[in-house]
């Protein structure tokens, strides 16, 4: 019996931030939209990616706080220690009110929700199998592939869920490790380090790269590398992990420099492998069409984010752009508005907001100052780190910095922003403004006789921003 088929303006894959901003914006402008997901709404963002993460990140700081109370006398009577139950409790609460609350907003959208795989194959027909919603046909005059992603492994690590961990499972687990070896020094590997060392696991993290943070500009990894040796973690940089060997009371790690060398073990209870996420593109079926896969399993797209099959898109961690949930959205909407014929801008992705959320936490915008450099610019920098702002001192926590790339003007002052980088506490919350200022082109004379309140950290910005001009106050 063949199935019947159902018409959408536009068909979705996927229910993570890409799919159901997609589907919600393009409700709110009139279409009718239907979305696919094979397990749960809000992707891995909701379910087993930021919003767990954060949480946990949250529950290390409400600990770290706790324990520094006496610095401002307040006695806290006791032992400081932590209920994981309650803490685990309280994460899958978020999750479960946050995915409620989405399915209620596509609802009240009237997005037709199907439970199930996603497949696409020519002229834009979608079959859905393998879930709640049976096995049914979906044709749209658009379809958005927005299958997401799933965490990468490595050999000679297999995950067992127990000794061998992913974000996945570590989210979820009964009780913390005495010791971890966390495989992978970036966003994700550093924000897990920076958790479980504050709730009393000795941590060791090897990475690949020649520092933690790849990616970031070079002084605000520094930053945050020497904070996690002043805490106690060992950081192995430049290592490549082949295996481990499980012993009675838990397993010992194997590395070796990366450029060749003697092989060394560390001994642990859990390895974390947080070695990123690949493209979840294996299950969308495709025959008969044009959308093309890269040997990595990346959807091609042009600027709009077109493939090469005509009315089918493709976005998120689907195709190769940065892997952010806020990237998703962006990419959402974009789709929809050039399903609209609005003749949207595209994304400049060199410009994007990045956020890490380990302790102390990390935000930037546009070139750090090598990649500006490698750019082609003459680029002119200023630093001011947080140890002499007043906010700072009354939280307790001076550690960071802010540090600003511009384009040198002929007399040597700062011309146009390149790059905004902040390192310190709650600077997720304070990348606003730099990354305005990045992405409207702002220059240094712009920005510098705006005023910041005070006291405030955000006055780092102002005195670095205002340094670039030749004279400063502070």
């Amino acid at each position: 019996m063949v199935p019947t088929t159902t018409k959408h303006d536009v068909v979705i894959i996927g229910g993570g931030p890409a799919g159901y901003a997609a589907a919600l914006y393009g409700a709110s402008a009139g279409l009718d939209c239907g979305i696919i997901e094979m397990n749960k709404l809000g992707g891995t963002c909701l379910n087993v990616g930021c919003i767990p993460a954060k949480e946990l990140l949250e529950t290390a700081a409400v600990f770290r706080t706790v324990q520094h109370a006496k610095d401002f006398g307040v006695n806290t009577g006791g032992e400081t220690t932590v209920d994981w139950s309650t803490t685990m409790s309280r994460k899958q609460g978020i999750i479960d009110q946050l995915v409620g609350g989405l399915g209620g907003m596509l609802k009240g959208r009237k997005v037709t929700v199907y439970d199930g795989i996603g497949s696409l194959g020519p002229n834009k027909m979608v079959s859905v199998t393998g879930g709640s919603s049976g096995d049914i046909q979906i044709t749209g005059d658009a379809v958005l592939l927005a299958a997401g992603s799933a965490v990468r492994t490595i050999p000679g690590f297999e995950i067992d869920g127990k000794l061998v961990v992913t974000s996945d499972e570590l989210l979820s687990i009964d009780a913390l490790p005495a010791r971890a070896v966390v495989i992978g020094g970036g966003a994700i590997g550093c924000e897990f380090a920076s958790m479980m060392s504050d709730l009393g696991t000795d941590v060791t993290i090897l990475e690949y790269a020649p520092n933690i943070l790849p990616g970031v500009d070079i002084d605000a990894a520094k930053i945050v590398e020497r904070s996690f040796s002043k805490r106690g973690m060992t950081i192995k940089t430049g290592v490549m992990s082949s295996g481990h060997t499980p012993n009675g009371s838990g397993t010992s790690v194997h590395y070796a420099p990366a450029a060749g060398g003697d092989t060394e073990s560390v001994e642990t209870d859990m390895v974390v492998v947080s070695v990123g996420r690949r493209p979840l593109s294996d299950h969308l079926g495709l025959e008969g069409t044009g959308v093309v896969v890269d040997d990595r399993g990346f959807i091609e797209i042009d600027e709009l984010l077109h493939t090469g099959e005509p009315g089918v898109y493709a976005l998120g961690d689907v195709v190769n752009t940065a892997q952010l949930a806020h990237i998703g959205f962006a990419e959402g909407m974009l789709a929809i508005q050039d399903i609209l014929g609005e003749d949207p801008t595209p994304i400049d992705y060199t410009k994007v907001p990045w956020c890490i959320y380990c302790h102390p936490e990390v935000a930037f915008a546009g070139h750090t100052e090598q990649s500006a450099k490698d750019a082609g610019y003459d680029v002119v920098t200023s630093k001011h780190r947080n140890m002499g702002n007043g906010r700072s001192m009354i939280i307790g926590d001076t550690e960071g910095l802010v540090k600003i790339i511009a384009e040198k003007k002929p007399d040597g002052t700062g011309g146009q922003i390149l790059g905004v980088h902040l390192v310190g506490p709650w600077v997720t919350e304070q990348l606003g403004q730099g990354y305005l200022a990045v992405n409207w082109e702002a220059t240094v004379d712009d920005i510098a006789p705006l005023i910041q309140p005070h006291p405030t950290i955000s006055e780092v910005f102002g005195e670095t921003v205002l340094s670039l001009t030749g004279r400063s106050l502070h």
